[in-house]
């Protein structure tokens, strides 16, 4: 019995797989609860708290922008020394006729400094005792009596005649400041008066929480709800600030140093942080989905893990006395580690076997670029050689024709012979010796070239026809815009174990752009090995940067490319410089 109760309370081996699998899963599920709520939800409801206390800011700025446009507007009526004798002798005049001479003078003060256009309801002008002087539009329907403005409001009660001040009645809010020279003489008032709808337009659109604007007495300067007012208002103590009111609402106040107003928007929680719960409600949603699909895989995965050792246990338990002969099945079934050794080996086989092809592949890509480079410059100038040929032919130039045709000869010889055989600089030098002789026959005595090499040039290899390019690009760019005579100049220089090839020119040089753009080219090309199939192999697109590739490939990018134009004294144009290893381990 014993027994019995002892084998009844085991788990079978899927089980114990299956639980073991269960507890790590709950394990990685608390761990990216954990992550979520600690690492992104946190960090995220800090930066949207600070984005909202940020908005704030530029709600408040917006406004103080507004009024600082107010304020420079007065300081220009002010900034001209006739509008105080204007108002002094407006407020001493004798008669209507004088009076009416000096609201006019005041009245083109305020024109040229205002201009033609206008984002304020109007101005007003007042005198020293507070009485309505004159009013540049007169649509505003200012008050005549400046106090009944000012004690309407408390802020207006407290006002020191210094300074400006800024006022609501109704629709309207007032910019008020005194006209008083550098004596500290009142001269009168001036009064700006501004839509509230127009600077409650500028609060809006910016957040989507309700925005009000109080003053340092707590009344509503504008705001989303006109006439909404603060049951209990008290001064914040901080400029800037975020706080939570009875309903979960967020409320974010800044304070403006400049006209002392108070802006604030209350903003309800959940727009605030109705991001966050959707990240919340996605983290939950998604591992409730991968546990439910990781509690499907577990259990099918183990139910097939161990199947091959329940069909042995079963054969097992049915082999009796009589049935001894029971034939086993003696291959295993759920060898796995062997199976994935030999399917291992057997990756490792077809990967060599890629390896080796992708290279055989390379090699033909490089050899194919190589020959579609020669085989494009004969045709490149082969053409206006035989032209050359013909008109020195009609002419009756017969030296000139044998020696044209001797360097062709020569030239296409050259191009056409072993393709693939690197040959020394002396060899590639010779060539260009021939293409620029062929190139003078079309420009005569407009064209100048020498080529200065020593022994040395016999011992440095080069592919084949990289040389040709840069001189080519010489003769087409170079010298577009620049009065001959053109020269063009090749050095061979030796120092410190390097080879420098140097080509000059007196043409007018690369653009600073231009240089830039070309040594990204070879930069990025690399060896040519990443070059796109449908890439031009053509001298006139990219014989410069080809043929560098080309000496890559050789010198294992032991090779340094500088183009600069000359800078010197009586000196333009521009040098292309090459310079590379004479160790043969380079090659």
């Amino acid at each position: 019995m014993a027994k019995l109760i002892h084998k009844a309370t085991q788990f079978s081996l899927q089980t114990k797989v299956f639980l073991t699998f269960l507890a790590l899963l709950l394990f990685v599920l608390g761990c990216f609860i954990v992550y979520v709520n600690v690492i992104v939800v946190r960090p995220l409801k800090l930066k949207t708290e600070q984005d909202t206390l940020v908005t704030a800011t530029k709600v408040r700025e917006q406004v103080d922008l507004y009024v600082e446009q107010q304020n420079q507007m007065s300081q220009r009526i002010l900034s001209s020394k006739n509008i105080f004798v204007a108002m002094d002798k407006s407020s001493s005049a004798h008669s209507n006729y004088e009076r009416l001479k000096q609201i006019r003078i005041i009245k083109d003060i305020m024109f040229q400094a205002i201009g033609p256009s206008m984002n304020i309801k109007d101005i007003s002008i007042y005198d020293n005792h507070g009485v309505l002087l004159t009013s540049y539009l007169g649509s505003g329907n200012p008050p005549a009596i400046l106090n009944t403005m000012m004690e309407s409001s408390q802020i207006g009660r407290d006002w020191t005649e210094s300074g400006f001040v800024l006022l609501r009645q109704d629709d309207t809010i007032s910019f008020v400041r005194t006209i008083n020279d550098q004596n500290g003489k009142v001269y009168g008032y001036l009064s700006i008066q501004m839509e509230q709808a127009y600077i409650q337009n500028l609060t809006e659109g910016i957040t989507a929480g309700d925005v009000y604007i109080l003053n340092t007495q707590g009344e509503q300067m504008t705001g989303s709800e006109a006439g909404v007012t603060f049951a209990n208002w008290t001064k914040p103590a901080s400029d800037e600030g975020l706080d939570m009111d009875k309903d979960d609402n967020y409320i974010t106040h800044s304070t403006s140093p400049s006209t002392g107003w108070i802006t604030y928007i209350i903003t309800p929680k959940k727009s605030v942080l109705g991001s966050i719960h959707s990240v919340q409600t996605m983290s939950i949603l998604l591992i409730t989905a991968l546990m439910l699909v990781s509690f499907v895989y577990i259990f099918l995965s183990t139910r097939n893990l161990l199947l091959p050792i329940r069909k042995l246990r079963g054969q097992i338990w049915r082999m009796n006395y009589s049935n001894m002969n029971l034939k086993v099945d003696e291959t295993p079934k759920n060898n796995d580690l062997l199976l994935l050794n030999e399917a291992f080996q057997d990756l490792m086989e077809r990967l060599q076997q890629s390896i080796d092809r992708e290279k055989s592949a390379l090699h033909e890509e490089v050899k194919a670029r190589n020959s579609a480079l020669q085989a494009q410059i004969a045709p490149h100038f082969i053409h206006n050689v035989l032209y050359l040929i013909s008109i020195a032919a009609q002419e009756g130039k017969t030296k000139v024709v044998s020696d044209m045709c001797k360097h062709l000869s020569d030239s296409l010889r050259y191009i056409v012979s072993s393709p693939y055989a690197h040959v020394t600089l002396a060899e590639e030098l010779q060539h260009t010796r021939h293409y620029l002789s062929l190139v003078q026959q079309k420009y005569e005595e407009d064209l100048e070239w020498d080529i200065c090499a020593d022994e040395l040039a016999n011992e440095i290899r080069l592919p084949r026809l990289v040389i040709q390019p840069f001189v080519e690009n010489c003769i087409e760019h170079a010298f577009a815009n620049t009065a001959p005579p053109w020269h063009i100049r090749i050095t061979v220089k030796q120092y410190n174990g390097l080879w420098a090839l140097e080509i000059k020119d007196n043409g007018e040089g690369f653009p600073p752009d231009k240089i830039q753009e070309i040594l990204t080219n070879i930069q990025t090309s690399g060896t040519g090995m990443n070059q796109t199939a449908d890439r031009a192999t053509a001298l006139g697109n990219m014989g410069m940067i080809n043929s560098v590739n080309r000496l890559k490939l050789m010198y294992n990018n032991r090779l340094f490319i500088n183009i600069f134009n000359n800078h010197a004294e009586e000196q333009h144009g521009a040098t292309i410089q090459i310079i590379g290893s004479l160790t043969k381990d380079f090659y």
